[in-house]
C-alpha cells in the first residue's frame, strides 16, 4: 500500500517538474533558433510525449497482441483532444493561429479519415504500415522546410529579443527538453502502475481501471505538457503538441506497429471509434473558428469525451478501445 502511494506521488511530482523542463527548453531552443514554438511543438515535443502510446503499441505487437494497437491509438486520440485539450482551454483560453485552421489541423482530420480508410478492409496490412510511416516522414520534412524558412526570414530582431537569445545556451535548454520529456514518461509510468495496484487492492473492476487510468495513462505526458504550457502562456506549445501528437499516433505508432505485425481490425468494434474520433478533430475547427479556443467551447469538449467514456463503458467496448 504504502509502495504504491510512493509511487502515484512520485509519478505526481515527476509530471510537474517535467512538464515545466519541457516547456522551458522547447520554448527557449525555439527562440535560440528563431522559429516558432508551434513548430517545436508539433515535432519535437508532440513525438516525445507520443512515447507511452509507442511503447504500448509495440510492446502488444511483439507480443502477439497487435489488435490492441490500434485501440490505443484511437483512445489516447480523442483523449487528447476532448480531455486534455478541453482541460488545457479551461485553465486559460487557447489562441489558435490562423495556419493551424488552414493546414495543420485539416492535415490531421485527412490524416485520421485516411488511416480509417485503410483498416476499412479488416485490416492494416505491412503495406498500409509502410504508407503511414511515409507520411510520417514527409509530414516531418515538410515542418523542417517550415522552420528553415522561418529562420531565413527573420532578418532582424529586436534588442530586447536579440540579447535574451545571445544568453541562451542550446545545450542546456535541450538537456531540459530531454530530460522533460524523459521524466514524463517515467513518471506517467509510476503512476498509472502504482494507482491501477491501488485501484485493484480496493476492489474497482479491471474494465473500469483499463477505461480510466490505463488509457488516461498514456496521455499523461501531453496532459502535463500541455497544461504547463498553458499555464505558462505558451498556448501556440499546446494545441501543437496536442495537434502533432494525434498525428504521430497515427502515422508513426500504426505505421510502425503494422510492419512489425499486420494489425486485424474488427469493423464492429472500432468503426464508431473511428468516426468519434474524427468528429473530435474536426470539430476543433468550427470552435476555433475566431482563432481562438474559449473556455465554453474547452467544456464542450470536456463533456463530450465524458458521455464517450460513460457510452463505453455502458455498452462493455471500452477494453478494446482503450487498453
Amino acid at each position: 500500500m504504502i509502495a504504491n502511494i510512493l509511487m502515484l506521488l512520485l509519478g505526481l511530482a515527476g509530471l510537474f517538474y517535467g512538464g515545466n523542463w519541457l516547456v522551458r527548453g522547447a520554448s527557449n531552443l525555439a527562440l535560440s533558433f528563431g522559429v516558432s514554438v508551434l513548430v517545436i511543438g508539433m515535432t519535437i515535443v508532440a513525438l516525445g510525449t507520443s512515447m507511452p502510446e509507442l511503447l504500448v503499441s509495440v510492446q502488444a505487437a511483439l507480443a502477439g497482441k497487435s489488435d490492441l494497437a490500434v485501440g490505443n491509438v484511437i483512445g489516447s486520440n480523442i483523449a487528447n483532444i476532448g480531455l486534455i485539450l478541453g482541460a488545457t482551454g479551461l485553465i486559460t483560453p487557447l489562441v489558435v493561429q490562423a495556419i493551424l485552421l488552414r493546414r495543420e489541423i485539416p492535415i490531421m482530420i485527412l490524416i485520421t479519415a485516411g488511416t480509417f480508410a485503410l483498416a476499412a478492409d479488416g485490416q492494416i496490412s505491412r503495406l498500409d504500415g509502410a504508407v503511414l510511416l511515409g507520411g510520417f516522414l514527409a509530414f516531418n520534412l515538410v515542418f523542417t522546410m517550415r522552420a528553415r524558412g522561418e529562420r531565413n526570414a527573420r532578418k532582424s530582431l529586436d534588442a530586447e529579443t536579440a540579447e535574451r537569445t545571445e544568453k541562451i545556451r542550446r545545450w542546456r535548454e535541450l538537456a531540459f527538453l530531454l530530460a522533460g520529456i524523459a521524466v514524463l514518461v517515467i513518471s506517467s509510468r509510476l503512476m498509472v502502475e502504482g494507482a491501477v495496484n491501488l485501484a485493484r487492492m480496493v476492489g474497482i473492476s479491471e474494465l473500469v481501471i483499463a477505461i480510466t487510468l490505463v488509457a488516461f495513462g498514456t496521455s499523461l505526458p501531453e496532459l502535463a505538457a500541455s497544461l504547463s504550457a498553458a499555464w505558462q502562456k505558451e498556448t501556440d506549445l499546446a494545441i501543437g503538441n496536442i495537434v502533432g501528437s494525434n498525428i504521430a499516433n497515427l502515422l508513426l505508432i500504426l505505421g510502425a506497429t503494422a510492419l512489425i505485425q499486420p494489425i486485424p481490425v474488427d469493423r464492429a468494434e472500432v468503426q464508431l471509434e473511428f468516426v468519434v474520433m474524427i468528429a473530435f478533430a474536426a470539430l476543433l475547427i468550427p470552435c476555433a473558428r475566431k482563432q481562438r479556443l474559449s473556455r465554453r467551447s474547452s467544456l464542450v469538449f470536456l463533456l463530450a469525451y465524458a458521455g464517450f467514456v460513460i457510452y463505453s463503458l455502458a455498452s462493455g467496448g471500452a477494453p478494446n478501445l482503450l487498453q
